[in-house]
């Protein structure tokens, strides 16, 4: 096979370079018909599985701290000390000159020289379950199409069921809404986990390794045997959870789940609640192979009380955060680790009758560190009053094209959804370019 495959059959690569599914086809069965190919047709999924290929030696990976119910962008990374719509919050300087953040994030502040603000991001969906899953998979739900969120996404792109360890992992996020593979199928849902201080529950062999073997290959039989030789649709899915349990729970690499194994000065560092835990966690599980890890803090749906509790929030966010970011640096995996900060989206600027803030999805925060982001900077400006984007309006779509370009995955890459239909990874949407350069 030749490596410039579109020389070999006569297609024509977009402006990337990358060829569409369409064209590929195209050309290929062009070429089949004037002298054929010896061995027979490749298909198009080929170059997907190439790309993945080449994708997982690069060993990207990310990290999603998700801020379920919707952060403020006041009491978070665009305060506006001084203004009647800023409150009591005030902001303080960072490592970078010229960028203040709220002062709940002391720690956060120091390592803002690896750390990228996006101000002005923002979409019209302002109801909790519909802005969870616009912004975990960048389209908005449909009754015909279950959209995979972007750990599956990422997880199906980049390590294609490749590894021992889940390729996706979810931690503390068994109340969140933010989605599932979809129509990517279950080997690309995320592995929950409630409690990131304690091993999985029912991973652990209850007898021999060669019985256990035994036992799977029986209920394989008998599985078989119920379909008349051959396997349901559901019995087939029902062994790709089986093949995929079994593949974890007998790996050596289940040791990055036991928090146990690091020293005490660490994981003080990530401070001593279960979203410190859990972003340790994660580190871990990337360290071990894992593509994508979500870390969900629920809380954030400030409508009463925002000041007291976006306070005890930002206790709870800051160290970890900022360690997380430190630690990946100390351990060379920064640079291939995107580490996003993000909620469903903001909170009104004017404070509510109850001291809180509502629903605002017309410009919110989104914090990026890693992968390739150049930190230090910050994109996006809003009014005096946090009403309005006064500069550089960033979509749903932009910030998933930016993932994309982070991670090296290609936004216009389509999987086939179980209505016929090829859907993009992204679509529409350009990455924030000056989070490259």
């Amino acid at each position: 096979m030749c490596v410039q495959l579109h020389h070999c059959v006569g297609v024509k690569a977009n402006r990337d370079g990358v060829l569409g599914r369409r064209d590929f086809l195209k050309g290929i069965s062009a070429s089949a018909i004037a002298g054929g190919l010896a061995g027979g047709l490749l298909h198009w999924t080929d170059l997907v599985t190439a790309q993945a290929a080449d994708l997982r030696s690069r060993g990207m990976a990310c990290i999603l701290l998700w801020m379920q119910g919707g952060p403020s962008q006041f009491e978070t990374f665009n305060p506006k000390s001084g203004t009647a719509n800023g409150g009591d919050t005030k902001a303080i300087s960072t490592a970078v000159p010229g960028i203040q953040i709220a002062e709940g994030y002391p720690e956060l502040a120091k390592q803002a020289g690896d750390v990228a603000f996006i101000r002005t991001v923002n979409s019209r969906e302002g109801a909790h379950p519909r802005a969870q899953l616009l912004m975990h998979t960048g389209y908005l739900p449909m009754a015909t199409v279950k959209y995979p969120t972007l750990g599956s996404l990422v997880a199906h792109e980049i390590a294609g069921g490749a590894g021992q360890l889940p390729s996706f992992v979810r931690i503390g996020g068994l109340r969140n809404t933010g989605g599932s593979a979809g129509f990517l199928g279950t080997e690309f849902d995320p592995f929950d986990i409630s409690n990131p201080a304690a091993p999985p529950t029912n991973t652990t062999v209850q007898t021999d390794l060669p019985r256990y073997k035994q036992r799977l290959n029986l209920l394989d039989q008998l599985e078989a045997a119920a379909g008349g030789g051959k396997m349901s649709p559901e019995s087939a899915e029902h062994k790709k959870l089986y093949e995929r349990a079994v593949k974890m729970i007998t790996s050596p690499d289940m040791k990055a789940f036991d928090l146990s194994k690091e020293s005490d000065q660490i994981r003080q560092g990530y401070g001593e609640t279960n979203f410190g835990a859990g972003c340790l966690l994660a580190r871990r599980l990337v360290e071990s192979g894992v593509t994508f890890v979500e870390v969900v803090l629920d809380g954030w749906d400030t409508h009463q009380d925002n000041f007291g509790r976006t306070t005890k929030l930002a206790e709870t966010v800051d160290k970890p955060f900022a360690t997380l970011i430190a630690d990946l640096k100390l351990r060379g995996m920064l640079d291939k680790t995107l580490v996003v900060w993000m909620g469903e989206f903001g909170r009104t600027p004017t404070i509510n009758a109850n001291a809180g803030r509502d629903h605002y999805p017309k410009a919110f925060n989104v914090a990026l560190a890693g992968g390739g982001i150049h930190g230090g900077r910050v994109v996006g400006e809003t009014d005096s009053s946090g009403v309005e984007i006064k500069d550089r309006p960033v979509a749903v779509n932009d910030l998933f094209q930016t993932f994309c370009k982070s991670l090296g995955m290609k936004a216009e890459t389509e999987n086939m959804s179980p209505i016929g239909r090829p859907i993009k990874v992204v679509d529409g949407g350009k990455p924030v370019h000056e989070l490259f350069v």
